[in-house]
């Protein structure tokens, strides 16, 4: 900014052009590590067979990517604060690559575990993107672009179901994992070429003890979340984890407060717009994430049931499709509000709207047009809403501390839509109905999954409104 300033002739330019490339570069790698997220749905039944495991032991193909994404996503936070965020954001696009090609090379249960943890620990884009954007971007470029970063944590899962699917119907499975592979390359070259590396450091020692005890903890509550179904939640190794979990958790906090340089500022984070913003993250990625359970499956189950459409995995993950486009259209809406109103009132807009979309395909569920509508207005409020954290997040926190904030802020959603999986999917193996002697969800079930849904955004609103009105973004 400075060198443009003594030219007068390149100044005017010189800033739209390099915020536009940044903002193109960190929203495509957002999307293509949330894409890898996406690209075992349609592997998921066949699992067992292609890599030689039982069930249970081959559902560890998904559960891995989802711890190593708690772990790594405070930690690499954190580190970017301190030591560069462009420099882990190459990290972990690493991770992508390796971890892509490890599973692509797989054909047994061990190598593929494996590479799905190295994709987990990939999980830090994001938030790193977000960092950086605050720290490069002109403020009138900011919050569209953050919100844009933000919502991409959804788009590559709606883009990417569509395309992955096509492509295990129609090639070798390898592949899949060859593309992740190729696109996380092509991101972490365009960083390296176009994405500068930010001044703003924190200086310090890096918290170990913080970093083992946070990752210890939230292993130990994921699990229970995860795995409990599975273990059971009166015996055995559940409710060691979960007593387990929160003794770490009680012991790491008095750690935080106490340690000169902590992986986590708590006191920062119980700042009440911090807080508040983080409460209803959780809650609110409990609601969205429960039509992703709900509208593939209405769409494949068969017509025979009485309410299924009968449709392939192709055609579910092109009718979600539209789910992610709009909340990419909806990323320059929600800053453009954020800036009038403030982002309290676009994350409560958000929250609304999502309640609207789940009460409308509680009544409009029949037509695969029906559910069209109904997914895009619930990708309309996700794309307010998530458009507004990172804004609400980094009003309130110091520039030195925004990667760490905004890590935790992603982590929050996360362990939202973990809850939301675990919780319906119990409910949706509870209230079956028998076809053909094999039980599948009942259209009970389905309802009783999207009535949660609006109630948890309705609930995500009443957390929203407790914010401080005065912060802008």
């Amino acid at each position: 900014m400075t060198r443009a300033s003594r030219t007068p002739p390149v100044a005017d330019e010189t800033p739209v052009v390099r915020s536009g490339t940044v903002v193109g570069v960190l929203a495509f790698s957002g999307i293509v590590v949330s894409l890898t997220q996406t690209l075992m749905i349609p592997l998921v039944p066949k699992l067992p067979a292609l890599l030689h495991a039982g069930a249970a032991d081959a559902a560890w193909a998904i559960t891995a990517t989802l711890l190593a994404a708690a772990v790594a996503t405070p930690t690499v936070g954190r580190l970017g604060d301190m030591y560069g965020k462009r420099r882990m954001l190459l990290v972990s696009l690493g991770m992508l690559v390796l971890g892509s090609t490890t599973c692509a090379l797989s054909n047994g249960l061990a190598p593929m575990v494996v590479g799905r943890v190295l994709q987990g620990l990939s999980s830090g884009v994001i938030p790193l993107g977000i960092s950086i954007m605050r720290d490069e971007l002109p403020p009138e470029r900011l919050g569209g672009a953050t919100a844009l970063m933000s919502a991409s944590l959804g788009v590559g899962g709606a883009l990417g179901l569509p395309a992955a699917a096509f492509l295990a119907e129609n090639a070798d499975w390898h592949t899949l994992f060859w593309t992740a592979a190729g696109l996380g390359a092509v991101c972490a070259v365009l960083v390296t070429a176009l994405v500068p590396e930010s001044r703003v450091r924190t200086g310090g020692r890096f918290d170990l003890p913080g970093a083992v005890g946070l990752s210890v903890a939230l292993l130990c509550l994921l699990l229970v979340i995860s795995k409990g179904a599975d273990w059971g939640w009166t015996g055995g190794v559940t409710p060691g984890l979960l007593v387990g979990g929160l003794a770490v958790l009680a012991v790491w906090g008095w750690w935080e407060l106490r340690a000169p340089h902590p992986l986590v500022d708590l006191r920062t984070t119980a700042h009440r717009q911090v807080l508040l913003t983080n409460v209803a993250s959780v809650v609110f990625g409990f609601a969205m994430f429960a039509t992703s359970l709900v509208i593939p499956q209405l769409l494949q189950l068969p017509e025979a049931t009485g309410y299924g459409l009968g449709q392939s995995i192709l055609a579910a993950g092109l009718v979600m499709a539209p789910n992610g486009l709009v909340m990419m259209a909806m990323s320059p809406v929600s800053a453009r509000i954020s800036r009038r109103k403030g982002p309290k009132i676009t994350l409560m807009t958000g929250a609304f709207v999502v309640a609207a979309g789940y009460a409308l395909c509680l009544v409009m569920m029949s037509t695969v047009w029906q559910l069209v509508i109904a997914s895009s207005i619930i990708g309309a409020g996700v794309g307010l809403a998530y458009g507004a954290m990172p804004a609400l997040v980094m009003a309130a926190v110091p520039v030195s501390e925004t990667a760490a904030a905004n890590s935790l802020n992603t982590l929050m959603r996360s362990l939202g839509t973990s809850l939301s999986s675990s919780i319906a999917g119990a409910v949706l193996a509870n209230l079956t109905t028998d076809l053909g002697g094999a039980a599948v969800p009942s259209l009970t079930g389905f309802r009783v999954v999207l009535a949660i849904g609006a109630v948890t955004s309705l609930f995500a609103l009443l957390i929203a409104a407790f914010l401080p009105s005065s912060a802008r973004r």
